[in-house]
């Protein structure tokens, strides 16, 4: 339980990355004040696929018999081609992951993973949880830092942590560098219930559908009943002028799509056909970290997207926030609150989270690939299978 009378650490943000770190936090005996701008808790409707490095964290929190309600557990990572359907390489999951690592392979809803966590929080701990709490600054000195809040109210706290995002406030205090850039990738998302679909176009496996600057992911989640589908696709025409268009009329959406994948195999079209309500994501990234002074400095660090947003290419990024939580919690424990804490939470978090930007930003190209590239690609593929797609440095991690 909490240190009576200690000073609180002050959490900014109070999605999934949010919640793992008040949750690591106040299991560590620091006592939590976390701070949303919402009105409620809530995320959006997508899924996520957590490695076994993320499901071994999610167990030592207590987390394994409410993943299991909600989650599905794979058996096969599939890839395929998306013009031919051919199958280019697999990567046994299921048993053989618990086997090798000492974890599952699970796909879960973002929504269902965040109400563990929010649950967890509220059932376990003694963190202080306030919605509705925009803020707009942090002062920090030797003594310890303070919140502002957009109402002229202040919070003061021994450390803070911002786990709000990309767009993230803390982060801007702390680094002061600017808005993240567009990528030119657009994120395509939809998420149904497999009964409404065909039962050739049901799917319990992670399958991905790699084509010319485009690639489709599909598996399922909520134990299987509802299938998560995400395209990701090059945006030659409107790359160069991202705006928001989360908000178009969900049928342009789709058709936008369907031209995008003329190309592809029967199968993948009539999956894309099939959904409505897609969502529309444009892709924004920074710099890969190149210090642990960009995740804390003094008495203020920063948490999962705040810190290193990457692209979605190696479905790390709920999972590195939660990695980031995990080992925030273990340096509190060890040393308190106090700034040499967060400096040894980022030394142990940063050359992690670089390598996984890293690799992402290059699954990027690998994926996309035309021409050579994705002959050597395939043949890859084909010849290496599990040694190629299995990643023991990811998962056996951290």
């Amino acid at each position: 339980m909490n240190q009576a009378g200690a000073s609180p650490l002050l959490v900014v943000g109070g999605g999934i990355g949010g919640l793992a770190a008040a949750l690591a936090a106040a299991r560590a005996g620091v006592p939590v004040q976390l701070f949303e701008r919402s009105p409620a808790f809530a995320e959006v409707g997508a899924g996520i696929q957590l490695g076994p490095n993320v499901t071994r964290v999610l167990q030592d929190w207590g987390l394994q018999q409410g993943l299991e309600a909600v989650a599905a557990y794979p058996d096969q990572l599939v890839i395929r081609s998306a013009e031919a359907g051919t199958v280019l390489g697999q990567l046994r999951l299921g048993d053989r992951a618990k086997a090798r690592y000492g974890a599952p392979y699970a796909t879960v809803h973002r929504a269902d993973l965040h109400g563990l966590l929010l649950q967890k929080v509220q059932t376990t701990t003694d963190a202080a949880l306030h919605l509705d709490q925009p803020i707009i600054g942090i002062e920090q000195d030797g003594r310890g830092v303070s919140l502002h809040h957009a109402d002229g109210r202040q919070s003061p706290g021994a450390l803070l942590v911002g786990a709000d995002g990309l767009w993230s406030r803390v982060r801007q205090q702390l680094l002061g560098d600017g808005a993240p850039r567009p990528t030119g990738h657009l994120a395509y998302r939809a998420i149904v219930p497999q009964a409404t679909l065909p039962a050739a176009l049901r799917c319990q496996n992670v399958v991905v559908w790699l084509g010319a600057g485009l690639h489709v992911v599909q598996y399922p989640v909520r134990r299987g009943d509802w299938l998560n589908v995400v395209a990701l696709v090059e945006d030659r025409l409107h790359g160069a002028h991202p705006g928001d268009r989360s908000g178009w009329d969900h049928a342009a959406l789709g058709e936008d799509l369907q031209r995008a994948l003329v190309s592809a195999t029967p199968q993948l079209q009539a999956l894309v056909q099939s959904i409505e309500g897609w969502r529309l994501w444009h892709l924004q990234i920074r710099d890969t970290l190149r210090s642990a002074a960009q995740m804390a400095q003094g008495r203020v660090a920063l948490l999962g997207d705040a810190a290193h947003p990457m692209l979605p290419y190696l479905a790390q990024g709920a999972g590195m926030a939660i990695e980031d939580a995990q080992a925030l919690g273990q340096a509190l424990g060890d040393g308190g609150a106090t700034p040499a804490t967060l400096a040894r939470y980022a030394r142990a978090r940063c050359q992690r989270n670089a390598r996984v930007q890293d690799r992402a930003l290059r699954n990027a190209s690998i994926f996309h690939a035309t021409g050579p590239v994705r002959w050597g690609r395939d043949l890859a593929m084909r010849a290496l299978g599990e040694r190629l797609l299995d990643l023991p440095w990811l998962y056996g991690g951290p």
